[in-house]
């Protein structure tokens, strides 16, 4: 049974234990639906000041939408489009101060400000994408995008 948690310490300590949930909640289940379902609840649930958490899967050539929490989102976003397609072409984290300042960012949510997004890798190919937006300016620190890269590094072990 999942408990809600209170986090305490570091930045890099919160994220540790974050990352340590994840891995006993995912521990023995394949589903990866279910597994991505359970992260995005699992951030909603950690990460404060943000508007929307979910997961863009690759599928026949372009990310479309998969296990988010969060209003209505955009369902499909072409490789190279906007901060998630960006990643996507890059193979690489994309930490956005200011969206609007970005170029060709998709407005899937008019109140979203700034955005992290992490590449879902597999032997050197992106299957998908960690998008998270929130609703302030310069919201995400160089210590959230360590903490969620590790953070999708053990989710990978279970998808």
């Amino acid at each position: 049974m999942f408990s809600q948690t209170n986090y305490s310490g570091s930045s890099i300590e919160q994220y540790t234990m974050l990352t340590k949930q994840l891995d006993a909640l995912l521990d023995g289940e394949k589903n990866s639906i279910a597994n991505l379902s359970n992260a995005s609840a699992l951030l909603n649930q950690f990460l404060e000041r943000i508007n929307w958490v979910g997961f863009y899967l690759m599928e026949e050539g372009e990310l479309v939408l998969g296990p988010f929490q969060g209003l209505p989102a955009c369902v499909r976003i072409p490789v190279g489009k906007g901060v998630c397609g960006t990643a996507v072409a890059d193979k690489k984290t994309m930490l956005v101060e200011d969206v609007q300042a970005f170029p060709g960012h998709i407005a899937c949510d008019a109140a979203s400000r700034s955005e992290i997004v992490i590449p879902l890798m597999k032997e050197d190919q992106v299957i998908g994408v960690l998008d998270i937006d929130s609703p302030e300016l310069d919201r995400f620190t160089k210590e959230d995008q360590q903490g969620l890269e590790i953070f999708v590094n053990v989710l990978m072990k279970h998808l």
